[in-house]
């Protein structure tokens, strides 16, 4: 088969096609003939060397891909050959075939290309276990994100506004802000030119946020602590400026806060498939009924995933990057 390999540690130019053998598929998995490949930020973290993949998963990049079943492995059931699928793999998505835990796959949505399809499983699966289940997020609540523009908050705006929250996203510039708002935010937030927290206590009557979703860490812990209202819940998801903070624990236990957060890629084929379930439950309905998109920067040929981990990188992006295969 086709595939992307990290040759070394580095760049994006490290990027390079070869050629391999097709996987098989093993107990409870099923191979997918791949029509398209999401990017995600950690994909170039596992090309520079920051973010080495388990140990049982593919050396290959790649978290997400849509395409149709090639093979089904032992004990598979609930699905076919010719199946239209998206699925959250472990590894080995930049290749023209991908192994799955048949639990992390999805029917492609109603009226999806592949394309769109591609760009759902690693935000979704991302933002529904940590905002809805880990920050508990309901109608009615107000919520916040980092990253209003990436893949993830993109999806978290969306996903949030449709069931029923009031929500706010930060972004970089007054496009990316404006951006954010034609998603569904209530306020869009240039954290370059405006200060968060006194926006969103301003919009809330000087009571807070209910939820917030953090990809930043850093000295942008404390500043969410202070942003969020009695009994908040603050998610971490990653730490753009670092893992290590300082905290003063009296609002935190004054407001009564829950400070969590979640890695997806290490949990457990059932922990996973849990999650695909409630997504194909809550989620999948409102993909069918056009309520949410997956919003697609820009589409790249695999061969050129080189220059799809350039544009992540550079932060130009609004929404997601996928390879076409």
């Amino acid at each position: 088969m086709r595939a992307i390999a990290i040759t070394e540690p580095g760049g994006p130019d490290v990027l390079k096609p070869i050629e391999r053998p097709t996987p098989q598929p093993g107990l409870g998995q099923v191979l997918i003939r791949v029509a398209a490949a999401g990017v995600n930020r950690p994909d170039c973290l596992q090309r520079a060397g920051a973010y080495p993949p388990p140990p049982d998963a593919s050396d290959l990049p790649g978290l997400e891909v849509a395409g149709t079943i090639a093979a089904l492995g032992e004990g598979v059931e609930g699905w076919a050959v010719g199946d239209a699928v998206c699925a959250l793999v472990n590894g080995g998505g930049y290749a023209d075939h991908a192994v799955a835990p048949a639990g992390q796959c999805l029917p492609v949505p109603k009226g999806f290309s592949m394309v769109e399809a591609a760009a759902l499983p690693e935000t979704f699966f991302t933002v529904w276990t940590n905002v809805f289940d880990r920050g508990r997020l309901a109608a009615g609540e107000s919520f916040l994100v980092h990253g209003g523009t990436s893949g993830i908050g993109t999806t978290a705006i969306q996903l949030a506004k449709a069931f029923g929250a009031q929500v706010f996203a930060t972004a970089g510039g007054p496009d990316k802000a404006r951006a954010c708002q034609d998603l569904g935010a209530e306020r869009g937030i240039d954290y370059k030119a405006e200060d968060f927290v006194a926006v969103v206590k301003e919009a809330t009557g000087g009571r807070g946020v209910d939820v917030i979703l953090d990809m930043v860490g850093g000295d942008y812990v404390p500043r969410n602590i202070d942003a969020l209202a009695d009994q908040g819940r603050h998610v971490s998801i990653a730490f753009l400026r670092g893992g290590k903070v300082t905290v003063n624990l009296q609002p935190v236990m004054a407001k009564r806060l829950i400070l969590t957060g979640s890695t997806l890629r290490p949990r457990t084929a059932a922990e996973k498939g849990a999650i695909a379930a409630s997504l194909r439950e809550r989620v999948w309905p409102l993909l069918a009924q056009g309520a949410v998109r997956p919003v697609i920067h820009q589409t790249f040929p695999l061969d050129d995933a080189a220059a799809a981990h350039a544009l992540m990188e550079s932060s130009q992006h609004v929404g997601k990057i996928v390879l076409v295969v």
